[in-house]
């Protein structure tokens, strides 16, 4: 599965940007997906993951209640709506498609990555 991401952009902290995931190659509903995002100097950390059917949901402690992941398999893409956008949210977001069991916090659990989509916030 070959997967696009979007949306990213500059916006004022407290501002609210949508991130969306396309893929192409397979069906999305084939797998679980993440948002993952890496600040420069930074390890890549997870955001947010969604099942199959987009009926269980995690997120990272730091964007609990902020971030909102969602799907939409009859249009092959993932979204990622974020508001109350902080400074320390800025970094490139990406996308990535998990053939496993369970929904995975852990980046190697994913098979298959987007390029990234930079998101950038000013205080």
């Amino acid at each position: 599965v070959q997967l696009q991401a979007s949306g990213g952009g500059l916006v004022q902290a407290g501002g609210s940007l949508r991130l969306s995931c396309a893929a192409s190659g397979r069906t999305l509903s084939e797998y679980i997906m993440g948002w993952f995002r890496q600040a420069p100097g930074k390890e890549r950390e997870f955001v947010a993951a969604i099942n199959r059917r987009g009926v269980i949901t995690r997120y990272a402690d730091l964007v609990q209640g902020r971030f909102t992941i969602s799907r939409d398999n009859a249009k092959n893409s993932v979204y990622l709506q974020m508001n109350s956008l902080k400074p320390e949210d800025t970094a490139v977001y990406y996308c990535a498609a998990d053939r496993g069991i369970s929904v995975s916090m852990v980046s190697t659990s994913y098979d298959y990555w987007g390029q990234g989509t930079q998101v950038t916030v000013s205080s």
